[in-house]
C-alpha cells in the first residue's frame, strides 16, 4: 500500500542529491513532488496543507550534518512529520476497568467490522490471555449474528447468542449481565453499519453507548475508501466519544488515503490495523514504523514480532545446527521454511516489511515466489518421495515427470524449483562458512535486482 507515496519520494531524495543544504527553492520543489503524491494517494485536501505546511517550517534551514544528503535530510523531516499526522506512538487498548472491559465497535457496512471483533478477541485472547465475550447487535443485516457466531468460534471467544426479533440495546443489557456473571474481562460488542451514513443509524449507536458505557468506542474504517473516509469519519467522530480507530485492509493494492488522513480528522489514534483475511490479521498500529514502511526503510521491527509469533523453536534450533555443519540442508528443510513464511503472513506480507531495496529486489526474483506459487512449490515437494526430498540428486527426468503429473504442473516448474532449491543451499553455505557479507554476496545471486 500506498507505494507511489514511497517512489515519489525516492524521487526526492535523487532531486535535492548534490545540494549543499535545504533552502526555500530547493525545498518547494521537492514538497511539490510530495503533495501531488499525497493526493494521488486520497490523502484528503485539509489534511495534505496541514502536512506540507509542517514540513515546509520545519525544513528550512535543516542543518545538513555529517554523511548526510539534503534529500536524506528532508526525508528525516518528513518521516517526522509523517509519523505525527499518524499519531506519534503506539496507544494500545484501555483494559484498566472493573470487567467486563465493553468495547463497541462502530463504522460502515463493509468496513469488515465483524471480522475485526473476531481478530481483536483472537488478539486479546493469545497475547493478554483475557476471557473475552461477543456479541451481534446488528439485528438488520442477513445472516450477521451467524456470521460472528462462526468468527467467534474460529477465534476461540465465547459467544453471546442474539435474534433479529431483540432490539439492539435490549441484546446489549443483555450480554453486559451475561459477562458479568460469567466472569468475562472483556465484551465485545458488534453493531449494524449502513451502506451510508444515516441519522437513524447514529441514534441507535449512540443509545447502545450511552447504555453499554464503553471503555473504548473504535472506529472500523477501511483503509481503501479514500477521501470518503474523511465524511465517515467525522460524522462518526460527532456522533460518539470515539476512543480510538481500527483500520481494515491495510494490505490491500489501493492508494490508502485513510491510513494518513483519519487521525488527523478525529483527532483519535490508530490502535490497530487488519491485513489479511486470516483472524491472526492485526497488527497494533506504530505511527513511527508505518512511516518508516512508506518512505522505503522497512518495518524491520514488526517482521522480528511476526518472527517470534509464527516460527517454531525447536525446528529453527534444527535448522541453525545444520547451517553450522554447513550440511543436509534438503528439500525437506526447504519446505519448511517456505512454511514458517506463510506462518508470518506469507512472502508479499514479509518483502512489505522490508527496506524499499529488498523489497524492490523481490520484483526481479524468479517466477515462483508469490505467495500463490509457495503453495504450488509445496505441492510439487509433497509430491516427491522420502528418499527423493531428502536426496535431490536422484531427481532425474522420469522422476521429474511423474513429479509434475502428482502435483499437476508442467515438468519446467520441478526443473524451476530445483533451481531455487540449489541457490538456497549455496547461500545456506555460504552463511555456515563465514559470514553476512557471504551471504548477502548469496543472495544477490539470487536476486538480480539487489544492491
Amino acid at each position: 500500500m500506498l507505494d507511489n507515496l514511497t517512489q515519489r519520494l525516492a524521487r526526492v531524495m535523487k532531486t535535492l542529491r548534490g545540494e549543499a543544504r535545504l533552502t526555500d527553492e530547493n525545498i518547494a520543489s521537492a514538497l511539490r513532488e510530495v503533495r501531488l503524491a499525497l493526493l494521488e494517494a486520497d490523502v484528503a485536501l485539509p489534511v495534505v496543507k496541514t502536512f506540507i505546511a509542517s514540513v515546509k517550517e520545519k525544513a528550512v534551514g535543516e542543518e545538513v550534518i555529517g554523511s548526510l544528503s539534503p534529500g536524506q535530510a528532508l526525508i528525516g523531516v518528513v518521516h517526522r512529520e509523517l509519523t505525527a499526522l499518524m499519531g506519534g506512538a503506539h496507544s494500545g487498548i484501555n483494559l484498566a476497568t472493573q470487567p467486563p472491559a465493553v468495547i463497541l465497535m462502530a463504522g460502515l457496512q463493509g468496513a469488515g467490522k465483524t471480522t475485526s471483533v473476531g481478530k481483536l478477541a483472537k488478539f486479546l485472547r493469545e497475547t493478554q490471555k483475557k476471557k473475552v465475550l461477543v456479541v451481534s447487535c446488528d439485528v438488520y443485516r442477513p445472516a450477521a449474528i451467524e456470521q460472528l457466531k462462526t468468527v467467534a468460534g474460529q477465534a476461540g471467544a465465547d459467544f453471546f447468542p442474539s435474534s433479529t426479533a431483540d432490539q439492539p440495546v435490549a441484546i446489549a443489557r443483555a450480554a453486559v449481565d451475561w459477562a458479568k456473571r460469567h466472569f468475562h474481562d472483556v465484551l465485545l460488542v458488534d453493531t449494524a453499519g449502513r451502506l451510508s451514513i444515516d441519522a437513524a443509524m447514529m441514534r441507535e449507536i449512540a443509545e447502545l453507548h450511552s447504555v453499554l458505557k464503553p471503555i473504548e468506542t473504535l472506529f472500523v474504517v477501511d483503509a481503501m475508501l479514500g477521501q470518503d473516509a474523511i465524511n465517515t469519519a467525522k460524522a462518526f467522530s460527532d456522533a460518539l466519544p470515539l476512543t480510538g480507530v481500527m483500520l481494515t485492509k491495510l494490505d490491500g493494492d489501493s492508494r490508502g488515503g485513510a491510513a494518513l488522513s483519519v487521525r488527523h480528522v478525529t483527532g483519535k489514534p490508530i490502535k490497530y490495523a487488519g491485513v489479511g483475511e486470516k483472524l491472526t490479521g492485526l497488527e497494533a498500529f506504530h505511527p513511527e514504523r508505518m512511516a518508516s514502511r512508506i518512505l522505503g526503510m522497512g518495518d524491520v521491527l514488526s517482521l522480528i514480532e511476526d518472527a517470534r509469533k509464527g516460527l517454531d523453536e525447536a525446528k529453527a534450533v534444527e535448522l541453525a545446527r545444520k547451517l553450522r555443519s554447513g550440511k543436509n540442508f534438503d528439500l525437506n528443510d526447504f519446505k519448511e521454511q517456505i512454511g514458517q513464511m506463510r506462518k508470518m503472513g506469507g512472502i508479499t506480507a514479509m518483502f512489505d516489511k522490508l527496506p524499499s531495496q529488498f523489497a524492490q529486489a523481490a520484483g526481479h526474483m524468479p517466477v515462483g515466489t508469490g505467495d500463490k506459487a509457495v503453495r504450488r512449490i509445496e505441492g510439487i515437494i509433497d509430491s516427491m518421495t522420502p528418499d527423493e526430498r531428502g536426496k535431490p540428486e536422484l531427481l532425474k527426468a522420469s522422476r521429474k515427470r511423474r513429479i509434475a503429473a502428482g502435483a499437476g504442473v508442467q515438468v519446467q516448474e520441478v526443473n524451476r524449483l530445483l533451481k531455487q532449491f540449489e541457490q538456497t543451499q549455496k547461500m545456506m553455505k555460504q552463511f555456515s562458512k563465514g559470514g553476512v557479507a557471504k551471504l548477502m554476496r548469496g543472495m544477490k545471486g539470487m536476486m538480480p535486482g539487489l544492491r
